[in-house]
């Protein structure tokens, strides 16, 4: 007599047998229950009914994680939001450029946390001020090819020196031109965290920063 071999079970066939029907679940409760599968994490077996239960506690914590990310992320943003009202409040309330200038540097650094901060503008007429000191040709056509901020990981050209003696400490770098028509200043920031201004980092606040910063100190410069 011949003998069959028995035949073999496709897991996809399987699987989609029970996607079918999803009665078999109530007809063979009993047999469900002594079905045992390994646990998820490692370590004993477990009847697939306890697995179901850690897999729906793992998928929750995931969940939790998520949204506890999500609401670190809208207060960082609450926070970031008020702290640039009160920089534009500040930058408002200046009559002339030194005064600009001062509520500038004063709340980047101690509102923002932006250890250094550097500022030149050229287009208007000469001052005594050092935000006026000289500029080579490549800054000024680096500016003017911003249309949005650049974050890097070094100093772009000669502005290294701006940052004073510190600079060897700095790590991370943000540039923002400042422009109406055209560019006129370009804003530095500097930060000893290589993270603070990586370039993977979001760059809207910065920019919303450089456009308030434009409008005012277009209106304070001296005219040519």
């Amino acid at each position: 007599m011949e003998t069959q071999t028995p035949m073999r079970l496709n897991p996809d066939d399987v699987a989609q047998y029970l996607r079918d029907h999803p009665e078999f679940f109530d007809e063979y409760a009993e047999t469900l229950a002594q079905i045992y599968v390994p646990h998820p994490h490692g370590g004993r077996a477990i009847p697939i009914s306890e697995r179901q239960i850690v897999t729906l506690r793992d998928k929750t914590r995931t969940l939790e994680t998520k949204l506890r990310e999500l609401v670190q992320f809208g207060q960082e943003n609450d926070l970031t939001i008020e702290r640039l009202h009160r920089i534009t409040l500040a930058i408002m309330m200046a009559t002339d450029l030194e005064g600009l200038l001062a509520s500038l540097y004063h709340n980047l650094r101690q509102d923002f946390g932006v250890p250094s901060v550097a500022l030149r503008l050229w287009g208007g007429a000469r001052s005594t001020l050092p935000e006026f000191g000289e500029i080579s040709p490549e800054v000024r056509v680096f500016a003017e090819s911003l249309n949005q901020p650049y974050l890097s990981a070094n100093p772009m050209f000669e502005t290294a020196d701006w940052f004073g003696e510190g600079a060897g400490n700095l790590a991370s770098f943000a540039y923002v031109a400042l422009r109406i028509e055209q560019s006129f200043g370009l804003l530095a920031l500097g930060s000893d965290d290589p993270a603070r201004f990586a370039p993977q980092v979001g760059t809207l606040y910065v920019q919303r920063l450089g456009d308030l910063v434009s409008v005012a100190a277009a209106r304070l410069m001296p005219p040519a």
